[in-house]
Parts: C-alpha cells; sequence; structure tokens
C-alpha cells in the first residue's frame, strides 16, 4: 500500500509573488511626479515704478524691490515689480488685491481710468512719497489728488532727510494695531501739502509729526519748527494708504545710499499690517527679526554690494551680480532693520 501523501503549496513562488507585486507598486509610486503642496498668496501685489528721477527715489525703488519681496516669502503674500505702466489697465489689475505706487502715479487717460475703476471696485492701494506729488494747479489729476489723497498741491519738503517722532492718530486701525502711542520713523525727506486732512470727513490719519519732533530738517532755510503735519493716511471711501516716507539719504556726489526707508521696526509692522488690510487680510504682524545675516537682493539677479568688499566710511553700495562674497553679506540689527 502506497502511503498517502499531503500536497503542499510551495511557498517560495507566492512570497516571491507578493514582494514583485509589492516592488512593482513601489517602483510605480517613485516614477509617478512629485506634486508639492503650494499654499496660495493670501493676496497678490502689483508694484509700479519709475526709477529714473532723483538719487534718492531710486535708491527707495532698489530697496523697496528687494525687501516687499523678502516680506511676501514671510508673510505669506506675493509681489510683483514693473516699470511698464500700460500693465496698469483693467484686465491684469483683475489678478491682483493690491497696488502700489512707488515713485510715480499715471498720466495717460487709460491708465488712469483703469486705476480709478479698479479702487471703486473695491481695490487696494499703497503709495509712497513722491506718489502724491504734484506742483501744478489745477492739478493734472483732480480726482486722484483732490478726492482720493485730499492733498491739493504740494507746498513744501523738510530738508535734509531726517529720522522722526510719529504719533499714532487712529490706534484702532488695523495698521496701527500693537503700536505705542508715539514711533520712530525712518529717514526720510518729508512733504507738506495745500489742504488740512485733519478738515476732511473722508481722510483718516493713521500718524503724524508729534509735537516732541520739532525742529525737523537739517537746513536752517528749509526746517519746520511747528505745525501739523500728517505721514500716514487713509481715505475711508477706498481701500488705500498713503506713506509720505520713501526719500532715502544720499551721498549725491558719489550717487552712495546714506540711511534706509526700511530701518525702523515699528514702521515697518505699520507697512506689513496696512498691506495686510489692503489684501483682505486682518490681524497684527510681528516685524522683521533682527540679526538674521545674507545678502539683500535688488532688481533681477543683483544684489546690494559693497564695492571691494570695504568696511572704510564713504565706501560705495552698489547693485552687483550676486556671488556670495563677504561684500553681499548684511546683517539685520536693531537700528538698521532691511
Amino acid at each position: 500500500m502506497v502511503p498517502t501523501r499531503t500536497a503542499h503549496r510551495p511557498v517560495v513562488p507566492v512570497v516571491l509573488t507578493r514582494l514583485v507585486a509589492l516592488l512593482a507598486v513601489l517602483l510605480a509610486a517613485l516614477a509617478a511626479p512629485a506634486h508639492r503642496a503650494h499654499a496660495a498668496p493670501a493676496f497678490k501685489i502689483l508694484a509700479f515704478y519709475d526709477g529714473t528721477y532723483d538719487a534718492a527715489h531710486i535708491s527707495f525703488v532698489h530697496e523697496a524691490n528687494a525687501w516687499f519681496p523678502q516680506q511676501a516669502a514671510a508673510n505669506g503674500f506675493s509681489y510683483t515689480a514693473t516699470n511698464d505702466w500700460n500693465q496698469l489697465n483693467t484686465a491684469n489689475l483683475a489678478n491682483y488685491q493690491v497696488v502700489m505706487f512707488l515713485d510715480n502715479y499715471p498720466h495717460t487717460a487709460a491708465q488712469q481710468n483703469a486705476f480709478r475703476t479698479y479702487m471703486e471696485n473695491g481695490g487696494g492701494w499703497m503709495g509712497f512719497h513722491v506718489a502724491a506729488y504734484n506742483d501744478q494747479t489745477p492739478s493734472d489729476w483732480s480726482w486722484y489728488h483732490e478726492t482720493f489723497l485730499g492733498t491739493g498741491t504740494f507746498r513744501s519738503n523738510s530738508w535734509g532727510p531726517t529720522s522722526e517722532t510719529l504719533r499714532i492718530e487712529d490706534p484702532n486701525h488695523p495698521a496701527t494695531a500693537g503700536l505705542p502711542a508715539t514711533i520712530t520713523s525712518s529717514v526720510s525727506e518729508w512733504y507738506s501739502w495745500q489742504h488740512d486732512l485733519r478738515q476732511n470727513p473722508d481722510i483718516d490719519i493713521l500718524a503724524s509729526m508729534d509735537q516732541s519732533t520739532f525742529p525737523i530738517g537739517t537746513d536752517p532755510n528749509q526746517t519746520w519748527y511747528s505745525g501739523y503735519y500728517p505721514i500716514v493716511w487713509s481715505n475711508r471711501n477706498y481701500r488705500m494708504i498713503y506713506n509720505n516716507f520713501g526719500h532715502n539719504a544720499m551721498d549725491y556726489a558719489t550717487n552712495t545710499t546714506l540711511s534706509s526707508t526700511f530701518a525702523s521696526p515699528q514702521q515697518n509692522q505699520l507697512l506689513l499690517q496696512g498691506l495686510r488690510w489692503l489684501g483682505g487680510q486682518s490681524g497684527p504682524v510681528t516685524p522683521p527679526p533682527t540679526g538674521a545675516t545674507g545678502p539683500i537682493r535688488g532688481l533681477g539677479s543683483k544684489c546690494v554690494d559693497v564695492a571691494g568688499a570695504s568696511s572704510a566710511n564713504g565706501t560705495a553700495v552698489q547693485l552687483y551680480d550676486c556671488n556670495g562674497t563677504n561684500a553681499q553679506s548684511w546683517t539685520v540689527g536693531s537700528d538698521h532693520t532691511l
């Protein structure tokens, strides 16, 4: 009698089959294109500039186009800058929540009409210093200078550029949240205007020159000794903020920048909180930390560079190809936040 044998399934082939199947799944996963989740920016900024008139204004434009992208990366918004004012059109503006004027304003009828329509439909705007300058009577754009800004014509300026004490006039505005009663500004030349903005019910003055800061200026013939000077304000009928500052101190003989518009942490906080409000966000922000070291990127692929990596007084500061050398290593300090 032949003994009955129990049939056994081969174990090794089954295990190998399963391993091959698992390996195939892993290889397919590795071969598939990687998809990383990138959060959409909370809001998008389109900044316009000329960058062609007055070395101090050009210096500010270069700084702004380096500083705002850094803050965009840190605070979740996007920043695009252009000197092509023809991009100020209705179709293009529909892609952005905030428009900036860094050193001028539109002068063609098509650009002006597009901007006015954008603002009247709820768009956001932030302007700096010379973006409000107008010495023509009547104005070349009455709606902008009279209704929107409320300033009328330029009246006078202080000289030379100075850092001043600003009084927070409206502590309840989202742009001023968490700021003390007075803050220290960065260095700037300052403008005064034809109209007293305190008499305009549409204007909400956010910050003005504190009376303790007088005299303002270094040239006795262009120094302000008293008066009321609004510095940051909004128009209640629009989502807008105008900043009087945006003119660096310069050695005009050597074209050397001597100050930074972004040297005041409290002023920077005011700027960033104002941008969040303009972009439809809310809540205070923390000013950029001090002590960070690295390059400051300028226009295109350029970095802010010290000529010859020199530390001597009066050394030229310039834009140069980014190269990672010590000539382009900057430390953000408590008195020079860039």
